[in-house]
């Protein structure tokens, strides 16, 4: 009689099959590090965030869109006969600001208002020149006799506009906890250029209130954020013992830092001469105020919010010397959005570790 061949079902032991199954798992998060790492150093240097910029042209000169070629910047001259104002978008205490256009292409004229404010104005045109690159608007041409400046026209306008944008049906996709993280970092990004800039350290003065602040800014179509207003940035010289003071008036309210408030009480009235001179970390204290309303109230937010309490709870510290420098805070972003990316993209992968 013959012998049916006997077929047995091999199985793993249970100690294989865990071994097959965490490699696996490694695997994926080997390649999803991987994505990270291409994802985010592609935001952080390809986006335009990147500190040096091989397009940038060279100082007095301008490039713009798909255009390959350099141009000077814009001469009295060419300002006057090329360059048609179309309406008036905004006035503050120093600029009248027009919507023009130039070469069919919709540019922005600054006009000085008030000549006793002339040298705000020219401090400005200054900054502009000297701090052009990714965190700057782009300087197009100036004619300092007449008080004028042409930079390039973003039709989202300022960060005060953001919450209405992001409800606009085009937007709407843009209007997540990651989107509004990756705005924060660009924020505070550029609060790390202007402390670490060519000129030296310079603070942002016109930032006594939130809605200041957004004003400053403008949004990108592409999300970005670029520092508009450059009018009030004076020097901070340790070495030199040169410290800042933001204007002659006395600030008030949380959202200052403590060493920008008046600091000897009610009793005595305030005087200019008697008001202690600070240092950057007055920009560091608004950090989290400031992020706070990037953040809003997206679902996962919350989420970003509690990773950032440390950091934040450290911009907040009384003494500015305890205070965080900006690149401490940018790196701590960064190293959150990397974490959260991670997590949503693997939902639970701690655990199976």
């Amino acid at each position: 009689m013959e012998k049916k061949p006997h077929f047995v079902r091999r199985e793993f032991p249970p100690r294989e099959a865990s071994s097959v199954s965490l490699a696996v798992l490694l695997a994926a998060v080997l390649l999803l590090n991987a994505f990270l790492y291409l994802f985010l150093n592609k935001f952080y240097i390809s986006s335009g965030r990147a500190e040096t910029d091989p397009g940038l042209c060279p100082f007095g000169h301008f490039k713009w869109g798909t255009v390959k070629n350099c141009s000077p910047w814009l001469s009295c001259e060419a300002i006057n006969r090329e360059v048609r104002k179309l309406k008036c978008v905004g006035e503050g205490a120093v600029k009248k600001v027009f919507l023009s256009e130039w070469k069919e292409n919709k540019v922005v004229l600054s006009q000085l208002t008030n000549s006793e404010l002339k040298e705000d104005f020219l401090h400005g045109l200054k900054m502009l020149k000297a701090l052009q690159s990714k965190h700057v608007v782009r300087l197009l041409g100036y004619c300092e006799q007449q008080f004028t400046i042409l930079t390039e026209y973003h039709p989202l306008g300022s960060l005060r506009g953001l919450n209405e944008t992001l409800h606009i049906p085009k937007y709407k996709g843009m209007n997540t906890w990651h989107r509004r993280l990756m705005l924060a970092i660009d924020y505070v990004s550029i609060i790390r250029y202007l402390h670490s800039s060519p000129l030296g350290t310079l603070v942002m003065c016109d930032s006594n209130d939130l809605d200041k602040v957004l004003s400053q800014y403008l949004l990108t179509s592409d999300f970005h954020i670029l520092v508009n207003d450059l009018d009030a940035l004076p020097l901070v010289n340790r070495s030199a013992g040169r410290l800042v003071k933001c204007g002659h008036r006395e600030l008030q309210g949380d959202f200052v830092a403590p060493e920008q408030r008046w600091p000897y009480g009610e009793e005595v009235p305030f005087e200019d001469d008697l008001m202690p001179p600070y240092d950057e970390k007055t920009d560091i204290w608004k950090i989290p105020d400031v992020s706070n309303f990037f953040l809003g109230h997206v679902e996962g937010s919350d989420i970003v919010r509690l990773h950032l309490f440390d950091i934040h709870a450290a911009c907040k510290k009384k003494d500015p010397a305890e205070r965080p420098s900006a690149q401490e805070v940018l790196d701590t972003y960064r190293k959150v959005l990397t974490l959260l990316i991670r997590e949503a993209a693997m939902p639970g992968t701690r655990e199976m570790l």
